[in-house]
């Protein structure tokens, strides 16, 4: 019985332990950086420290603002909304970013996040506007 405890106890103990994404409560969860209400599934983002600590962003550039007030050795996860497949949440760091000036987000960054280069032309070819790495995007957006 104590060894059944023991392995129910450590069970529970490593599954508290996820570090990952989680849900974003839209109309609910309020924006870290400018606290606005999250309700645009296109562009919300989340960042997950190493420790399993989530704060939620209606906007990708409000997380990218937002980077100064981490410590980048303590960071996770930067993710984004895929601006085709909204709520769908995955790496910032592998996305390809557009800012157009026909694209409205949350802070009127126009900017939009997507999962491959591919899609991210054929959503310039639509809107306009200009592609980015992630890199490039902070680069874009820390510089104005």
């Amino acid at each position: 019985m104590k060894t059944l405890i023991t392995f129910f106890s450590l069970l529970l103990l490593l599954s508290s332990c996820n570090v990952g994404p989680k849900p974003i409560n839209y109309g609910e969860d309020h924006c870290h950086f400018c606290s606005m209400t999250i309700v645009d599934r296109q562009h919300a983002a989340q960042l997950v420290t190493r420790k399993g600590k989530v704060y939620n962003f209606d906007a990708a550039e409000c997380m990218i603002h937002s980077l100064p007030d981490f410590d980048a050795t303590e960071v996770g996860h930067f993710l984004v909304t895929d601006y085709e497949t909204p709520e769908l949440l995955f790496d910032a760091t592998t996305a390809t970013f557009i800012i157009s000036p026909n694209i409205t987000s949350p802070m009127r960054a126009n900017l939009a996040a997507l999962t491959s280069r591919e899609t991210g032309r054929e959503v310039q070819l639509k809107k306009e506007g200009e592609l980015f790495t992630w890199e490039e995007v902070v680069q874009e957006l820390t510089t104005e």
